[in-house]
């Protein structure tokens, strides 16, 4: 029982139907998927690894920043085209696309934040999910995000409009963002916004309804209930989960919908929240959640603890505690210390599917 016999979906990065039919099933099960932002081929390892020993669904994002780095920091990368950011989002999605399959779990291939100066980067992605789309059926990616929260509604919402009917013809899935996500994260800093900015309304969530609705089905609303991105001590960020079931019902009671969850919510700003906040959201049709600096503390530790641990074994070619003429390669072999850093980041991985109930559900 799961996604793949269920639904009759096979294992590798899905696309359209099936990436609709997998939220779908989510909001019916209770469960959200993870979005786990990566950077390198070992983060991705990481990620898939952990879904796969969980039996689970996985996203696997790029966010701007993170496929530049996934092309390489030498590249340039200019604002009005974002070269190194596109050619870095098309090698992660090559790459993806190439080794998932033989992990045996769904995959949604996914972009994150792209703000209004960021557009040149979506555009660019565009290109080439049209290009792969005309030769294979299939866009390169499963989904992009769409970020102008902190741009006025009405623009907002009519620009996101126009990439949607981009993304229809190929069945793409286009993520928004309405109300502001607080605090930094890859080089969007809203740590000093108003509090109230931080609460989407429900006439917003509506009017964003009416406005994709006709074009496609294929969209989620990362809708603001407190959020705040990177990791903050207890008590000092207010979520309301409950504002996303409002949403619901407004929207529900408005179109006159068969479903009690008509809208389907992603989770921005996750890192440090609570279980029972994870597990209230998810209740409200959250299908999806954002989980990136946990996920760069959790690659970093298994680094930090084995350099620390060997310190006498690194610092020389030759010669360690065990003898002046003794070689280190063993130790200092990137496919060693690396993989410490897969291990601890896939670990937190695994935490999260199971705090978010994806565990078990592939």
């Amino acid at each position: 029982m799961g996604i793949l016999s269920d639904l009759n979906i096979k294992p590798g990065v899905i696309y359209g139907d099936d990436v609709l039919k997998v939220f779908q099933y989510a909001q019916e099960k209770q469960f959200a998927i993870p979005a786990i932002n990566v950077t390198s081929s070992s983060t991705v390892v990481a990620a898939l690894e952990a879904a796969k020993d969980k039996k689970s669904p996985i996203v696997l994002q790029c966010s701007q920043g993170g496929a530049a780095y996934f092309a390489g920091k030498g590249l340039p990368d200019s604002s009005e085209k974002r070269e190194a950011s596109v050619a870095g989002a098309v090698a992660a999605a090559h790459y993806i696309r190439a080794v998932a399959p033989h992990y045996g779990i769904p995959v949604i291939l996914h972009t994150d934040h792209c703000a209004k100066k960021l557009l040149p980067w979506l555009d660019g992605m565009f290109e080439a999910d049209e290009a792969e789309f005309k030769l294979t059926g299939t866009p390169l990616y499963s989904s992009h995000m769409i970020d102008l929260s902190e741009e006025e509604v009405k623009f907002n919402i009519e620009t996101t409009a126009k990439y949607l009917k981009r993304a229809a013809p190929m069945k793409q899935w286009l993520e928004m963002e309405i109300g502001i996500t607080g605090g930094e994260e890859d080089g969007v800093n809203n740590e000093d916004v108003d509090n109230n900015s931080l609460y989407t309304q429900p006439e917003d969530i509506l009017e964003i309804y009416n406005t994709l609705a006709p074009i496609s089905p294929y969209f989620s609303i990362a809708a603001g209930f407190g959020n705040v991105h990177g990791v903050y001590k207890p008590g000092n960020v207010k979520l309301h989960p409950e504002l996303l079931g409002k949403h619901q019902k407004f929207v529900q009671e408005k179109i006159s919908a068969k479903s009690s969850k008509p809208v389907f919510f992603v989770f921005h700003g996750g890192s440090g929240s609570t279980k029972e906040e994870f597990k209230q959201a998810i209740s409200f049709g959250v299908v999806k959640v954002n989980l990136d600096t946990d996920m760069q503390w959790g690659y970093l530790i298994g680094v930090r603890d084995y350099v620390t641990k060997n310190i006498e074994y690194l610092k020389t070619q030759v010669g360690n505690p065990e003898g002046a003429d003794k070689p280190n390669k063993k130790k200092y072999d990137p496919r060693v210390w690396v993989r410490e850093g897969e291990k601890t980041m896939k670990a937190r991985v695994e935490e999260a599917l199971d705090d978010f109930a994806a565990a078990g559900q592939a």
